[in-house]
């Protein structure tokens, strides 16, 4: 019988598809595929867009982004951890949580509005589901209040959550902010995972 545990976790890392695919791709991490497989359902990316992306290390939704937007583009990006930053990508290394980093985040778009926010933000895991399931749905309740208070109108949001209590609730909330929205599980999302994205088309002004 397989021993579950940080070992066969790993095992199953190293010989993920998606994984040695990113590695052969140059992405800096499998995440690139979700929002790749998100795009071309959704049309999210348009060159010279300002994009902000929150929970970003370590940039693999960022260089898709920088790829789809190009140099007339702009991408601010947040994160906890460090990451090295490349071509239209601002970074901010924070807690999200904190207001001084909101305000960062506001001092670098001096005024200007965002066409699109995505979120691969998620907590640290206890391995206690209630616990962890109320800290993921305050990280997305503040991704979308945060995206409310940037996006011009006709802009997109994207943001993780996981499958469990509050995200029914979540995706009306959603629903009433935008002309569309739509539940995503890309193929490259784990099967064992609990995770979806949410995607809201055309914020209502």
């Amino acid at each position: 019988m397989a021993k579950n545990g940080p070992n066969s976790w790993m095992a199953r890392h190293v010989n993920d598809s998606y994984v040695k695919q990113s590695k052969a791709d140059g992405y800096r991490s499998r995440a690139a595929y979700k929002i790749l497989e998100l795009n071309e359902k959704d049309n999210l990316f348009k060159p010279g867009m300002t994009v902000v992306d929150l929970g970003a290390a370590p940039g693999g939704w960022s260089q898709v982004a920088s790829d789809n937007v190009g140099e007339n583009g702009r991408i601010i990006a947040l994160d906890l951890l460090p990451m090295d930053s490349f071509a239209q990508v601002e970074f901010i290394q924070g807690d999200f949580r904190e207001d001084v980093i909101f305000e960062k985040i506001l001092e670098l778009l001096n005024g200007d509005q965002v066409d699109l926010v995505i979120s691969d933000m998620a907590p640290n895991i206890t391995g206690q589901r209630i616990i962890d399931q109320s800290k993921s749905m305050y990280l997305v309740e503040l991704a979308l209040d945060f995206a409310l208070q940037v996006l011009k109108p006709g802009g997109d949001f994207v943001t993780k959550a996981f499958e469990g209590a509050g995200v029914a609730e979540y995706r009306k909330l959603v629903q009433s902010h935008f002309v569309k929205s739509y539940n995503r599980k890309p193929g490259s999302s784990r099967s064992e995972s609990r995770e979806l994205f949410i995607v809201g088309k055309n914020r209502i002004a």
